[in-house]
């Protein structure tokens, strides 16, 4: 956001920008004539335009006229970065002191909201790169910092690290650096089709939270036991050979393999 742009230039990358985060867009006629959300943007840059030369009540009718024409609402107040995306975009609501970096991607339904009826900062600020999922509430004057996450229906309250991925309500952190102990737990996740991330399109939040639940709880009993199994034949003890199957092995792996390999021939 520190290099200066002109409005055009602005405007131009608004709409290349829709290329990459869209599969749908086929060309910029289509984009420029049909895309709510790059209307909203462009409305916005001129409203803000007039907000900054303290033209308000001119700058405030702008962006009621845009929220008539897209169904999103963005105060001209708001700061916002280059190459802004907003999908669908019904919905939204950007509040007037709300910071949004470059490359952000804000999806249907979303608020950026405030919690308090005191002037000043009341509203987030999203750094770089930062994705928001549709129906998400981000509340508050809250940083979302690079490459941060927010899954759809996530209510956010808290600061959220570079990187991270947050769903639920209240928004939990599901995503962050991981030890090799976390590593392993993930790939057992992965072997019995599991998303460690939380963000399949096909696991809910309430049954993730179980599952996780009991790699965590399987993860701990197999080292358990092979402390327990090390102790016995330290000890002269015998148990028996008793060969664990392979989750490679397992008929619910061959049931998922068999699922995908269908939905990919469909």
């Amino acid at each position: 956001m520190t290099e200066k742009v002109t409005f055009w230039q602005q405007a131009q990358e608004d709409v290349k920008c829709v290329f990459d985060r869209d599969p749908a867009a086929r060309n910029t006629f289509e984009i420029v004539t049909t895309y709510p959300g790059v209307h909203a943007i462009l409305w916005h840059r001129v409203s803000h335009c007039l907000w900054k030369r303290n033209i308000k009540w001119l700058a405030r009718w702008l962006s009621a006229i845009s929220r008539w024409l897209t169904g999103i609402e963005i105060h001209p107040g708001a700061k916002i970065g280059r190459r802004f995306f907003i999908d669908h975009g019904m919905g939204v609501v950007v509040g007037e002191t709300a910071e949004i970096g470059d490359d952000c991607t804000l999806y249907h339904g979303v608020t950026l909201g405030g919690t308090s009826w005191k002037e000043g900062k009341r509203h987030p600020t999203l750094a770089n790169n930062v994705v928001v999922g549709a129906g998400a509430k981000v509340l508050g004057p809250i940083h979302l910092h690079d490459g941060a996450r927010i899954g759809s229906n996530a209510v956010v309250v808290k600061d959220v690290a570079a990187g991270e991925s947050v769903i639920g309500v209240p928004g939990r952190v599901v995503k962050n650096a991981q030890t090799e102990d976390q590593k392993q737990k993930q790939k057992l996740a992965q072997e019995v089709g599991f998303d460690a991330y939380g963000t399949s399109s096909e696991t809910l939040d309430p049954v993730a939270a179980a599952i996780h639940g009991l790699i965590e709880h399987i993860h701990a009993l197999d080292k358990r036991i092979d402390a327990m199994s090390d102790t016995i034949e330290q000890l002269g003890g015998e148990l028996p050979n008793v060969a664990m199957p392979e989750l490679n092995d397992c008929e619910l792996r061959d049931e998922l393999v068999e699922k995908e390999e269908s939905n990919k021939s469909e």
